[in-house]
């Protein structure tokens, strides 16, 4: 096991609530950034999470080269497509698209982007990716032609997880979404804690500290906050109050 998937385990097996923040490089001007990481350094954020469906500036480099000059806190690649891939971040989640059925995000990209990552050095994390309704198509849900698992169905979601990791999978990532309405319910969090044992990783509608809330109490090990916190860059400091009150 490499040492940042080691730290993701050691938060699960410790009860410890994990917070990453989602960097979109596409989305970001260097005053935000800058912002962004000194609250993630005064608020004892976790992990940046480095991707997005989209990245159309190639400024991907640059971005993990300004977070790793201003702190030490591990960047994950967290890649919408084969070409999101740099040896200047530390770890990268190797999604697998396990809701869907598009046989391309299965498997098929990652046969292509094996040489790469393999080349790049940097640790791998098999993740089992799943896409849940969260009340409007997202850019997640149209960029991979795959019908997201519905809001209401935790048992599929379960299920769904279970077997992802029976194939070997490290990480379950359950995700509304960009620009998702609604959260990840508590219920479908439940219902895949009880059915895996692996980290969950919960992201898409976390704008308020008590859906972050909802989510670790729920069983996620690290709840991801992306466009809410671009949008209010005082949110990370009321789900720190949360995350550091343990």
């Amino acid at each position: 096991m490499g040492k940042t998937l080691d730290n993701i385990y050691k938060l699960k097996e410790c009860n410890r609530k994990g917070l990453a923040i989602l960097i979109d490089p596409d989305n970001l001007s260097t005053l935000l950034l800058k912002t962004q990481v000194e609250l993630a350094v005064a608020n004892e954020v976790d992990f940046f999470f480095v991707g997005g469906s989209m990245i159309t500036n190639d400024c991907l480099d640059e971005t993990l080269e300004f977070i790793k000059s201003r702190c030490n806190i591990p960047t994950i690649l967290f890649p919408g497509s084969i070409y999101q891939v740099s040896k200047k971040a530390d770890a990268v989640l190797f999604l697998s698209l396990t809701s869907g059925r598009n046989a391309e995000l299965l498997i098929g990209k990652h046969v292509e982007a094996a040489p790469m990552v393999k080349a790049s050095g940097i640790e791998v994390i098999p993740t089992g990716y799943l896409l849940i309704d969260s009340g409007a198509q997202t850019t997640a849900s149209y960029m991979s032609n795959s019908t997201p698992i519905p809001h209401d169905k935790p048992n599929i979601a379960a299920v769904t997880a279970m077997a992802g990791e029976m194939l070997g999978l490290k990480l379950n990532f359950l995700d509304g979404g960009s620009g998702a309405q609604t959260p990840v319910t508590s219920e479908m969090i439940k219902a895949t804690f009880k059915a895996t044992d692996a980290p969950i990783i919960i992201g898409g509608g976390i704008n308020s500290e008590e859906k972050a809330a909802n989510a670790w109490n729920a069983g996620a090990t690290i709840v991801v906050v992306g466009n809410a916190f671009e949008q209010n860059t005082n949110l990370i400091k009321a789900i720190s109050k949360i995350k550091n009150a343990e």
